[in-house]
């Protein structure tokens, strides 16, 4: 028997969830089907979620199809939950991309599809509710070619499509994007010898490696093309690998809490065996940790096991210092981050009765689930703020706040969570016991503008061996933190920092002497001076502020476009394309994410309720207009 980490991915309301119900009960998993509206689904469990009637956070639950072990990680639909999506992709050996048979190639199907693809990670496209009025078959199969990827492999035709007898005929088609990959298929292909079993084998070749991607229609709702989709899972996708021999190597991709305030791990181990008691390295300090229980997911259920081997998900106890994205025993080349970061922020404003010490522990247990909350805690000011992808977000962390820890609060209006970038160069140097410099430490820093999404990278121009490494770590670091706030209070990004100049107070060695700290360098004075002199390099470099912008597609009645356009235009949006199509029109451009929301308030009266809006976040561009924005950087009490 071998195993397989399937993520199902989906723009929201393209019936993922659904779809996850309905595999469970073919393969008798479920006796009967859960309902998205009526809150009964398996993998919906949160009482928010069977209330809103969305996923927002990753869960898994596991079956067989013959020797074929799945586990099925359900993921959220909705952008604002982007991040929890970002944490499974690391763990998956395939994946199901669900694209809804009425709406069609939606914003985040495309970026998922974008990631998916540059991760290669061996992907099917279900093609659902094809029972549903509207519901096309050659319409969606070119938008799927046209906005997704043309390397699909279309596996069946539709019937009846938008009724309730719709059914999937399958049957494999395309080959010429097969062969574009395999010359003996071309081959074959020209000379008009072309065999089912030679067009399987490249079909199963193919996708395994990513190259070509099955589309399969069908509805979640009457089951129509689901054994078709359940046999391309089995057949199609690739098993996980790993030696359970090896050194233990797992990656955390999401922690709860469980009914004692315990933190739960849920991890993908990718190599050797993890036991209960054995200590583990965990994170970027790799602080050991010792297991207390295991649970691995088999037949629809949750069964505690005393081990854990490679290319299994299971769920890990006794875990204390564990946070997400956490790297277990020997760590795995990093990919990054796979999606834009939050682009809104926002002020957390506790209730008259909510105590703020205690608030501020609580969402700092809401950012072990979730880092890119991103909290932000002012002292002095006594405010914390969060990072937000969107509305929707906020309305969750409020609603969660109060039901898991009995908080009352609301939130200042959002705003963009901009970032700076060096503008020209800079450099500074203070020197070791001149001109009043009250550290006992030489340093010296460049910073230099980097191409945009580098990040901020670290060099040195000073020998490695001039002096003990500790201190140039103790700079490193503090560059990187100081980096969290620039001239303007925005991180800074995009730039290479280089140590141009480094020198310590040795350590007194004579036999006679004893060591004394006040006429010796420490690791704290580097970490003192390097402040002052990287904001100092940084004024004479001069930054930007550069906000976030979305790209945006507005669909709306064609006779409204002459209404939306100017009110685009009030709202800073830059249309770029205007296309009209009987009688719907669509607008696409750029739009600043600080004005997204009002837009999305808006569309409604602009286009008689008719108007869809689809966005995404697509760079940052300088602030040239107006005041440029700044935030106070947080102060923290001596």
């Amino acid at each position: 028997m071998h195993l397989l980490n399937l993520g199902i991915l989906a723009h929201v309301d393209a019936g993922k969830t659904s779809l996850t119900e309905r595999l469970l009960h073919s393969v008798g998993v479920i006796d009967e089907i859960g309902s998205v509206d009526a809150g009964s689904t398996q993998t919906d469990t949160l009482a928010l979620e069977r209330r809103r009637g969305i996923t927002i956070k990753s869960a898994v639950v596991s079956f067989a199809v013959d020797d074929v072990t799945v586990n099925l990680i359900d993921t959220p639909g909705h952008p604002d939950f982007i991040a929890e999506v970002e944490r499974v992709l690391g763990v998956l050996d395939g994946a199901v991309l669900v694209v809804s048979a009425v709406e069609g190639v939606q914003a985040q199907t495309r970026v998922l599809m974008r990631t998916l693809e540059r991760l290669r990670i061996p992907t099917l496209v279900f093609v659902n509710k094809i029972d549903r009025r509207g519901a096309g078959y050659d319409r969606v199969l070119r938008a799927v070619a046209d906005r997704l990827t043309p390397a699909i492999v279309p596996m069946g035709t539709v019937d009846a499509p938008g009724t309730r007898e719709a059914r999937f005929r399958p049957g494999i088609g395309a080959y010429d994007v097969l062969a574009d990959h395999d010359d003996d298929l071309l081959s074959a292909f020209v000379e008009g010898r072309v065999g089912t079993d030679l067009l399987r084998r490249a079909l199963v070749a193919q996708t395994r490696q990513a190259l070509v991607h099955p589309v399969y229609f069908g509805s979640a709702v009457t089951g129509a093309g689901i054994p078709e989709l359940i046999t391309g899972i089995k057949e199609l996708l690739p098993a996980a690998d790993g030696d359970p021999e090896g050194p233990v190597s797992g990656t955390v991709f999401k922690v709860e809490r469980g009914p004692a305030g315990e933190k739960v791990a849920y991890a993908r181990v990718f190599s050797g065996t993890l036991g209960i008691r054995d200590r583990v390295p965990c994170g970027a300090a790799r602080t050991e940790g010792r297991v207390t229980a295991i649970s691995v997911f088999d037949g629809g259920t949750e069964t505690r096991r005393e081990a854990v081997p490679a290319g299994r998900i299971a769920k890990l106890w006794g875990l204390a210092d564990i946070r997400v994205g956490d790297a277990l025993g020997e760590p795995r080349k990093a990919h990054g981050h796979f999606f834009a970061p939050p682009s809104l922020e926002t002020v957390v404003v506790p209730g008259p009765d909510t105590d703020s010490t205690a608030l501020h522990l609580a969402l700092t247990q809401l950012a072990e689930q979730d880092p890119l909350i991103g909290l932000r805690h002012d002292e002095e000011r006594r405010e914390t703020s969060v990072s937000l992808y969107g509305e929707v977000q906020k309305e969750v962390i409020q609603a969660t706040l109060a039901e898991e820890f009995g908080f009352d609060v609301t939130f200042r209006e959002s705003s963009p969570l901009c970032v700076e970038r060096p503008v020209g160069t800079g450099a500074a140097v203070r020197f070791n016991k001149k001109d009043g410099n009250p550290f006992l430490a030489t340093v010296g820093l460049r910073v230099d503008p980097a191409p945009v999404g580098s990040g901020v990278g670290f060099r040195r121009e000073v020998e490695l061996g001039a002096m003990p490494y500790a201190f140039f770590k103790a700079v490193e670091d503090t560059v990187h933190e100081t980096l969290g706030h620039g001239l303007y209070g925005w991180q800074v990004t995009d730039c290479t920092v280089t140590m141009t100049h480094c020198g310590y107070s040795p350590r007194q060695s004579h036999a006679h002497q004893r060591f004394n700290k006040s006429m010796s360098s420490t690791g704290a004075d580097f970490r003192g001076v390097t402040p002052p002199v990287l904001v100092e390099a940084l004024r004479r470099a001069g930054t930007g502020v550069y906000e976030p912008m979305h790209r945006f597609r507005v669909e709306a009645p064609a006779d409204t476009l002459g209404a939306l356009l100017p009110a685009l235009t009030a709202l800073r949006a830059v249309p770029e394309t205007t296309e009209t199509r009987g009688e719907t029109g669509s607008v696409e451009g750029t739009v600043p994410a600080a004005r997204l929301h009002a837009l999305e308030q808006r569309l409604p009266g602009l286009t008689r309720g008719e108007g869809e809006l689809e966005s995404a976040f697509d760079h940052y561009e300088r602030v040239t207009h107006g005041n440029v924005p700044f935030r106070p950087a947080p102060t923290r009490k001596s």
